[in-house]
C-alpha cells in the first residue's frame, strides 16, 4: 500500500530549480535511503514531504489514513541542538506537539508515548538529564524518541549518524534495523551510503539532471561510479 506518491514532483530552493520531473512512490513498510551529490535537493525533498515546502510543479498525495503530521521528522543536527536548554524528558515529548499546538496541553496519553519511546530505544535513565550534557550518539537517540512520539507509521531523516563515532553509527543503525522490523517505514538522507544499505530496501539516488530508483544491489554494483560524481545509469 503506497503511503506517499511523488507525481512529476519539481522543487527549487532559493529561486533554483534543485529537483525536477521526479516520480516516486513509497509503500508501506519501505526504508528508502535517499542519496547523491550535494545540492540535488535531498534537504529540499524532506520538507517538500513534511508539508514545509511546496512543490513548484507536481504533486505530493499521503496514503488513506496518513497526515503530515503523522510523519516522524529527525532533522540534520545544529550546534544550537547540540545546546538545546532542555530536560531529554521534555526533549522527548515535545514530539506531540504537532497533535494538539503549541498552547494545548500534554495528555496522559501524550505521557505515556513519550515513556513508552524513551524505554524503547534504551535511554529511559537518562530521562532527568539535560540534553545538553549527552554524548551525540545519546542526543540522536533522543531526537529520534522524539520524531517517534510524532510518527505514525512513517519516519524521515537527515543525515542521521553525521558526526557520530563509528560505535555510536553502529548502534543508531541497530535501532532503525529494529524499528524497520516491526514495520516502521523509513525515509533517510545519507552520506553514508555502505552503512545505510544494510538497512535500506530501496535506493533513491538523486543528480543534478536526473534521478535512478534502485534496489541495494543494483546500487552496490554502481557505488564506485556514484561516489566518483558520475552518477547510475
Amino acid at each position: 500500500m503506497s503511503q506517499i506518491l511523488c507525481d512529476n514532483l519539481t522543487l527549487s530552493y532559493d529561486n533554483r530549480t534543485v529537483l525536477h520531473g521526479l516520480s516516486f512512490t513509497v509503500e508501506k513498510g519501505d526504508c528508502l535511503c535517499i542519496a547523491g551529490e550535494n545540492g540535488t535537493g535531498k534537504s529540499t525533498l524532506m520538507r517538500a514531504l513534511l508539508g514545509l515546502k511546496a512543490p513548484t510543479e507536481g504533486t505530493i498525495t499521503y496514503g488513506e489514513g496518513l497526515t503530515a503530521k503523522q510523519i516522524g521528522y529527525l532533522p540534520q543536527k545544529t550546534d544550537a541542538q547540540k545546546d538545546f536548554p532542555a530536560s531529554v524528558w521534555e526533549v522527548v515529548l515535545s514530539g506531540r506537539m504537532n497533535r494538539h499546538g503549541i498552547f494545548s496541553f500534554y495528555s496522559m496519553n501524550d505521557r505515556a508515548v513519550a515513556e513508552h519511546q524513551l524505554l524503547r530505544l534504551g535511554i529511559g535513565h537518562l530521562k532527568n538529564r539535560s540534553f545538553s550534557e549527552l554524548s551525540g550518539g545519546q542526543q540522536q537517540r533522543v531526537l529520534l524518541a522524539r520524531a517517534l512520539c510524532a510518527a505514525s507509521e512513517l519516519l524521515l531523516l537527515d543525515e542521521p549518524v553525521a558526526g557520530l563515532d563509528p560505535v555510536a553509527t553502529a548502534e543508531f543503525y541497530a535501532i532503525l534495523e529494529g524499528l524497520h522490523r516491526e514495520g516502521m517505514t523509513i525515509l533517510m538522507v545519507s552520506h553514508d551510503l555502505l552503512s545505510s544499505l544494510g538497512t535500506a530496501t530501496r535506493v533513491l539516488w538523486l543528480r543534478h539532471d536526473s534521478y535512478a530508483l534502485l534496489s541495494p544491489e543494483e546500487f552496490s554494483a554502481q557505488i564506485p561510479t556514484a561516489l566518483r560524481g558520475g552518477g547510475v545509469r
